[in-house]
């Protein structure tokens, strides 16, 4: 691991108000109230610094759209207490100190990693960042019934403060006033929100959660109307003044005694790594994009679907997303496809995860029919011709994987040395097939899935795709890692 800077302001006390958003499981609208809240507090004028708890490229997507500042995220399981609060503090300030954080948690409250301790959890953040609760209850045909699953709630864990109650989905004046009249008589927790029942705030979905936000900017002539009447609603329903004072009574938080975010200084010019960022590839941790360049790279966009060509570039990083869905646009740019291949046999250094990795593969077939609760068969049945720098044939069929994942790298590569080890995790609705014989992996898994099995990371000259996607602020070693060996080919 590369050695952690001292942090110069370590013990320092920093005032960040905060307030964390929770649920007591995954649909309850925390999401939609996530963004209508950050929406509100902006055009009043704050500086609203957003995190989201757990491993979601989608919904930060928005936070940082409707902010314009780099949503954060944080996890328990990949990420020890010192770099939870680390992220945290340096998220508050590098976009310029906020006046606010909104914290949106993941799942219900209490879900992490085992059944037994709170590790991965939204309450474990919670606790690491002293930060207040407010529980959001899906109220749909309950009422006496809310005031039992917030009492619940608020007993499992006396660590844990629930400091206000929103209540989404609320019918009409009586069910409203049944709701609140029985949690706060009972739990003694004020309810400081109401929101109606509203199709309308619905937000696009698909297979892997919403639609990017950079993607449905693009594709909806009403984003910005719709992000409005969540606004709207959210100000109508609940009681920000009241939001603010939770916010403002959490307690100072003490800069972690080591920072990640620390500028490191190369001899010579700073390589260029290219980003491929368009509706087909954006699922970016902004951590990672951000340790490259402390590591001492620049980063240069483009995209596989628009641009004809590369930029000039040292080195290439393609994300995940939904190639799938791109798949046309992405066969139809012929000179993309070429021109990634022709710098992949050369030797350029190239790391892709997921979606990237389905890119660089010789092709993506989509619809492919089979049995399995999870089959992608809705999607039109067609194959479309990829870079081809890797071997193998992507599919779209009934495969699902979502899982923490925790490996080792077998040999030396791109991202890191021969007994290098991380946690990071992965989400895909693909698998890769048609692998010939002696093909060469750089990663073995001991947690998840992988490519094939228990590998991943398929390597082909200095070209690396896998299925994990890394998170920089846990596996350290990525971002110097990928730095140092383009800066070593750059210089042979």
């Amino acid at each position: 691991m590369p050695e952690t800077p001292l942090n110069t302001n370590a013990g320092e006390s920093k005032e960040i108000p905060r307030i964390l958003l929770s649920a007591g499981s995954s649909s309850s609208g925390k999401t939609t109230i996530t963004i209508g809240l950050l929406a509100a507090l902006t055009e009043s004028g704050y500086k609203v610094q957003p995190y989201k708890v757990g491993l979601d490229y989608i919904d930060p997507s928005y936070y940082s759209e409707i902010t314009g500042r780099r949503a954060r995220n944080i996890d328990g399981f990949l990420m020890d207490k010192e770099a939870v609060t680390d992220v945290f503090i340096h998220g508050s300030e590098a976009d310029g100190d906020a006046d606010i954080a909104i914290v949106e948690g993941v799942r219900g409250l209490y879900e992490g990693f085992d059944s037994f301790t709170d590790t991965g959890s939204t309450a474990q953040i919670a606790k690491i960042l002293k930060c207040s609760v407010v529980l959001v209850v899906n109220a749909r045909s309950i009422t006496r019934s809310a005031a039992a699953l917030v009492n619940g709630y608020k007993d499992f864990d006396k660590d844990v403060h629930i400091a206000g109650v929103i209540l989404n989905n609320i019918g009409g004046p009586r069910h409203e006033k049944k709701a609140t009249d029985a949690i706060e008589h009972y739990t003694g927790i004020p309810v400081i929100g109401v929101i109606r029942r509203n199709s309308s705030m619905s937000i696009s979905m698909r297979h892997l959660g919403l639609v990017p936000a950079i993607e449905e900017r693009r594709r909806a002539d009403n984003f910005d109307e719709r992000i409005d009447l969540i606004k709207d609603t959210i100000k109508k329903g609940i009681d920000i003044d009241r939001m603010l004072d939770i916010a403002k009574s959490a307690p100072f938080l003490e800069r972690p005694s080591c920072t990640m975010f620390s500028e490191r200084k190369l001899d010579g010019k700073r390589p260029v790594i290219g980003v491929a960022l368009d509706e087909a590839f954006n699922f970016y941790y902004h951590d990672n994009l951000e340790l490259l360049q402390k590591a001492g790279a620049e980063i240069s966009y483009f995209s596989p679907i628009h641009d004809s060509k590369l930029p000039d570039v040292d080195g290439l990083y393609l994300g995940g997303g939904y190639p799938e869905l791109f798949a046309a646009e992405l066969e139809a740019n012929v000179s993309m496809r070429e021109d990634i291949k022709r710098v992949s046999e050369t030797g350029l250094p190239i790391y892709a995860e997921c979606g990237g990795l389905m890119y660089l593969t010789e092709r993506i077939t989509t619809g492919v029919q089979g049995e399995g609760v999870h089959h992608m068969a809705e999607m039109p049945e067609s194959t479309h011709e990829m870079v081809g720098a890797l071997p193998g044939h992507s599919l779209m069929g009934h495969k699902r994987v979502v899982s923490y994942n925790i490996g080792s790298l077998d040999v030396d590569s791109v991202i890191g040395q021969k007994g290098n080890s991380f946690k990071a995790h992965e989400f895909h609705h693909s698998e890769v097939t048609e692998l010939p014989e002696g093909a060469k992996f750089a990663i073995k898994l001991s947690r998840g899935t992988g490519i094939i099995d228990g590998w991943d990371g398929l390597v082909v000259n200095n070209t690396l795709g896998c299925y994990a996607h890394l998170v920089a602020s846990s596996y350290r070693e990525f971002a110097e890692s990928f730095v140092d060996f383009i800066m070593n080919k750059r210089n042979r």
